[in-house]
């Protein structure tokens, strides 16, 4: 109360004090109330000039746990304790106890579940947008790369097909950076958060990881299609609406995998600094084994490709980008198939189908191993 909190939880403030300093107590709690401070409190057999305090206690001139327990025990709020008594020896009690409980379970159903469920949804509402917001703060600027990039390409062509190739490899290595760097810190900063409500059995394993997995997925797929739809247009890559859909979508495609990643990594270590560290050398591997920078790896470490994400992605990209009858100028007044250049022949674009195939099984394969992860390392 001395830092003046917006929200104040309250543990059964009144146990223990007499009737005039629980009042005191309690019309404290609602002046701050009304100051504008959200008080949330449980409280321990309260009086009924207590509870008239209260702005959501569902009744006001009757004790509302003394009515429910009565009800329960099939005792009228309008009888007298003799002829309860005398009630209370008849046979058919039982009976007609059990009718009030399936009552009170019908009426609470009926009235006050649909309110309680949209009032609980609408939290739950809050907390997800306040969440996201913290989380997408820092993206937001990573869609601002986009008009740079596309300056630094500005209107390239076949003639500089070399800088095309490296703008397509970009594309490659910056939405496989972000996303996985991003996707390292879900799990790790929430731990604590998560083991505390999952001992208490607020909520299934299975059902944090969809919600925060799936809750990423607009701001993670909405800024790279952004920086792509500026970037591709300025950096003069092919005027075809449908290439650009084929490179958007690659790109997104790419977006997930690499955060499928991130979130294993993450998963799997449980520690914000041992993540950040591996992700950077299996990063700095993906993209040296990327297929861009170098054109001939020894035979020995060549299998490294294989489990780039970024090679894949950077395939792609090039595959649907030039067509086998293209061509560009080699030499002065000449012309070469673009299928020749030696950084495009060395990837070998004939088996499209296959890559997209090793890019779907990494974006299952890494999710799963992310659930796997986090379950075993979750107290049981």
């Amino acid at each position: 109360m001395l830092v003046n909190p917006s929200l104040l939880l309250l543990d059964e403030p009144t146990s223990g004090l007499d009737s005039t300093t629980a009042q005191r107590i309690v019309a404290t709690l609602r002046q701050l109330a009304r100051g504008g401070r959200t008080v949330i409190t449980t409280i321990h057999q309260p009086s009924s000039r207590l509870y008239r305090m209260f702005d959501k206690a569902g009744f006001n001139f009757i004790n509302p746990a003394d009515f429910l327990l009565d009800l329960a025990n099939g005792i009228g709020p309008d009888a007298k304790q003799d002829d309860q008594l005398e009630y209370n020896g008849r046979l058919e009690h039982q009976e007609d106890q059990n009718t009030t409980k399936q009552f009170l379970i019908s009426s609470y159903k009926k009235n006050l579940y649909p309110v309680l469920k949209a009032e609980f949804s609408k939290v739950i509402k809050t907390q997800f947008l306040l969440l996201q917001g913290q989380h997408h703060h820092l993206e937001a600027v990573e869609s601002t790369n986009g008009p740079p990039a596309g300056l630094l390409w500005w209107h390239s062509d076949t003639s500089h097909i070399q800088d095309q190739v490296g703008l397509l490899f970009f594309f490659s290595i910056f939405w496989g950076f972000f996303p996985l760097f991003n996707a390292i810190f879900a799990f790790p900063m929430e731990r604590p958060m998560l083991v505390k409500e999952r001992s208490s059995g607020m909520y299934r394993l299975s059902s944090y990881y969809f919600a925060r997995t799936v809750g990423d997925l607009p701001m993670e797929l909405v800024l790279p299609t952004v920086f792509v739809t500026v970037s591709y247009w300025m950096g003069g890559l092919k005027p075809s609406f449908v290439t650009f859909a084929l490179t958007l979508s690659i790109v997104l495609y790419n977006v997930l995998v690499s955060q499928g990643l991130g979130l294993a990594l993450g998963a799997i270590l449980m520690d914000v600094k041992q993540g950040t560290t591996l992700a950077s050398v299996t990063m700095l591997v993906f993209l040296l084994a990327g297929g861009y920078y170098i054109q001939h790896i020894p035979s020995f470490i060549a299998w490294l490709k294989y489990i780039s994400f970024s090679h894949y992605c950077y395939k792609l990209l090039v595959g649907v980008q030039y067509s086998v009858n293209e061509v560009y100028e080699c030499e002065m007044g000449m012309h070469c198939s673009v299928m020749d250049f030696p950084a495009i022949k060395y990837l070998g674009l004939d088996s499209m189908w296959s890559d997209v195939a090793a890019l779907a099984v990494m974006l299952v394969g890494y999710r799963v191993l992310a659930y796997v992860a986090l379950r075993m390392g979750q107290p049981h």
